[in-house]
């Protein structure tokens, strides 16, 4: 049995679930509506506000989906209630960021902008601050597409390993070289 699969998920109140005909988990709440299809054969139960997810046989690809499925339910069930956030940082003498509604505008070094239409469910601010790094901050009730965004984001310029420049996570921890080593005598 999957240990992430057969954890139990609590259903806070205010949050409804439904299971459609066509095996679609209906997650709302006060931050949206999310929905996540199930492969053929998966059951969910609901009893006394405690959600499970059971698999249909013990084959190797309903083994991986249990625990799958489980933890894509319960980060729905999180993002409905209080909703998923990420903090990016850009490092680097220059290097801005501004929006304007759902248009991100990056100037990170190259001889032209980056314009980015960010999706209407990720609410998308921008924060420049004397003496810190531009930060571009984004919360959604969906994981899937914040993470998605914020990692095309980061593709743009990823943190490179020598001064750290780049797009990065706040928090995050990079491996940095040495770069030349001195001159020998």
């Amino acid at each position: 049995m999957s240990r992430i699969g057969k954890a139990i998920i609590n259903i806070p109140a205010g949050v409804d679930i439904k299971i459609s005909a066509d095996n679609v988990v209906t997650v709302k709440g006060p931050k949206g509506e999310l929905h996540q299809p199930l492969k053929e054969g998966f059951k969910i139960k609901i009893e006394n506000n405690i959600l499970t997810v059971e698999r249909p046989n013990e084959e190797k690809t309903s083994r991986a989906l249990h625990g799958l499925y489980r933890s894509l339910i319960n980060n729905n069930v999180i993002g409905v209630t209080s909703g998923h956030s990420t903090k990016q940082e850009l490092v680097g003498v220059g290097y801005k960021a501004t929006n304007a509604g759902q248009v991100l505008d990056l100037s990170i070094g190259y001889s032209h902008r980056i314009m980015l239409e960010v999706p209407i469910e990720i609410k998308l601010t921008t924060v420049t601050e004397k003496g810190q790094n531009p930060a571009i901050i984004m919360e959604s009730a969906d994981k899937q597409l914040l993470g998605q965004v914020a990692a095309k984001i980061r593709g743009f310029r990823k943190p490179e390993p020598y001064k750290g420049k780049g797009i990065r996570f706040a928090g995050e921890q990079l491996r940095r070289k040495a770069g030349k080593s001195a001159s020998k005598k």
